[in-house]
């Protein structure tokens, strides 16, 4: 049977994350509803991971193995005419028989958007944080090298995440300005519940002068939540890529 893989784009608003979940609408159950929709029987959609409640994706990779004839790009082409405006499949391919969009995963690549200034954004307002306070970019910077490599990550998650290993890999975090945007992208071999923006909510009371650049290094090493500082609301986070 061909295994299908697609690659989605969803504004995450509407929706409780990826992930099936009872009594709440999520992006994956839209999904297998089109597929169920073009095959004629129910099938199981594997997505490369979680993601919150209100968070995007431009490039989120999900598979399928279905006994069906339709070429990728008519399956593409059927999906899309039944699934939500919110969500469209960007690209649809044949890939190899042991490919699992969850367990083929290296790692992934997010991105946060945080809008400065005294006018609250508008037209992009649920795919941006607004920050009407000043933002000192230079030491947000300083601040998040201490987090490139491998660290112990304990400090950035929630405290009702069942994971039990918190150590992960920054390969690269970078904050850009783009006129009244920060844009902060981070790649790692896996992030834990909230850590992008666990992350997000201190280098954002780094930049408005609450604390110091040195501090994010404390916080760190503590490996302890209630020394960082609140999680940045999710929808200025997008998830850029999974890395195969």
């Amino acid at each position: 049977m061909p295994n299908y893989r697609l690659t989605l784009t969803f504004d995450g608003t509407n929706y409780h994350g990826w992930q099936l979940q009872p009594n709440v609408l999520t992006v994956q159950e839209v999904v297998e509803r089109a597929v169920q929709e073009t095959v004629g029987e129910h099938v199981g959609v594997l997505g490369c991971g979680r993601t919150d409640a209100g968070v995007h994706a431009e490039n989120y990779v999900a598979n399928f193995t279905v006994d069906s004839e339709l070429a990728p790009e008519r399956m593409q082409a059927a999906l899309n005419s039944r699934l939500p405006e919110d969500v469209v499949v960007t690209h649809c391919e044949i890939a190899p028989d042991d490919f699992h969009a969850t367990l083929s995963a290296k790692g992934k690549v997010y991105r946060y958007t945080v809008a400065r200034g005294s006018v609250r954004p508008v037209l992009d307002r649920n795919f941006v944080h607004w920050c009407r306070h000043p933002l000192d970019v230079d030491a947000m910077r300083q601040a998040a090298e201490c987090l490139v490599g491998e660290h112990d990550f304990a400090s950035f998650v929630t405290e009702y995440s069942p994971e039990k290993d918190t150590v992960r890999t920054i390969g690269r975090l970078d904050i850009e300005t783009e006129g009244r945007y920060i844009r902060i992208t981070v790649a790692g071999d896996g992030f834990l519940y909230n850590m992008v923006r666990a992350i997000v909510g201190c280098l954002i009371a780094v930049g408005r002068g609450q604390r110091s650049a040195e501090w994010m290094k404390e916080v760190l090493d503590a490996r302890d939540r209630t020394k960082a500082m609140d999680t940045a609301p999710a929808k200025g986070l997008t998830l850029v890529e999974a890395v195969y």
